[in-house]
């Protein structure tokens, strides 16, 4: 998981920070409620660590600007040492996914972070995905370009898939391996080989690629693709 911790003590922050960087998952730290906006505006993460009292903008007034005003459904996990049942409701009517009273074992807080990714991923999969003139129906297993269907392999699906979940979005190998495999592969011919098959199809079917190589980064769907038929 790509995973931003919203956090301004500084020993709570790079404690958690270690643990989950230990455990492979991408880090990064925020100090204060501005910087944590700013941050999870312009980049993009799996889920969200969010401390209740931040400076520059607190908690409950951040994640309410993620999810009233930018719309972001991006799973949150909130962190306080606010233990009242009060304290815990208003966390939850500010959009928080889950609330976790300081002081707690790293462990949880990895375990919960990664319940509500999963959650997540299966709202999102068991709804149509669209993404320009691609259309993915999760019911039927099938994929549409410039309203043409197209006959992919399932490890084929998942890569185009997570590419359309954020088009513009830089993907890099290692992701992609475990949305489609669910594990790193030993040699990158392996994912090369399926995005050359899955490309290929694409520009069949639509006559023209989607899909932009990233030198030394990844893969991407290129937003432009979004204003093409």
């Amino acid at each position: 998981m790509r995973i931003l911790i919203i956090e301004d003590d500084d020993i709570i922050a790079i404690n958690i920070y270690e643990y989950l960087e230990s455990k492979g998952h991408i880090v990064d730290v925020a100090v204060d409620g501005k910087n944590g906006l700013h941050l999870a505006t312009t980049e993009s993460f799996d889920v969200i660590l969010l401390d209740l009292g931040l400076p520059n903008m607190d908690g409950l007034l951040l994640c309410r600007k993620l999810r009233n005003e930018l719309l972001m459904d991006k799973p949150i996990l909130m962190l306080s040492a606010r233990d009242t049942l009060a304290d815990k409701l208003s966390g939850f009517d500010s959009g928080a996914d889950d609330y976790l009273v300081k002081p707690f074992a790293l462990k949880e807080v990895e375990a919960r972070l990664e319940a509500m990714h999963k959650r997540y991923k299966g709202k999102v999969t068991n709804r149509i995905v669209e993404a320009g003139s691609l259309c993915f129906n999760p019911r039927t297993m099938t994929v549409s370009f410039t309203g043409k269907q197209i006959k992919l392999s399932p490890k084929c699906i998942r890569l185009l898939v997570a590419l359309m979940s954020e088009p513009g979005r830089i993907y890099s190998r290692k992701e992609l391996e475990l949305e489609a495999w669910e594990e790193e592969q030993s040699t990158s011919d392996t994912l090369r080989s399926h995005m050359h098959i899955l490309r290929r199809a694409l520009i069949q079917a639509g006559g023209y690629d989607p899909i932009e190589t990233v030198h030394g980064l990844g893969y991407c769907l290129a937003e432009r693709a979004q204003n093409q038929a």
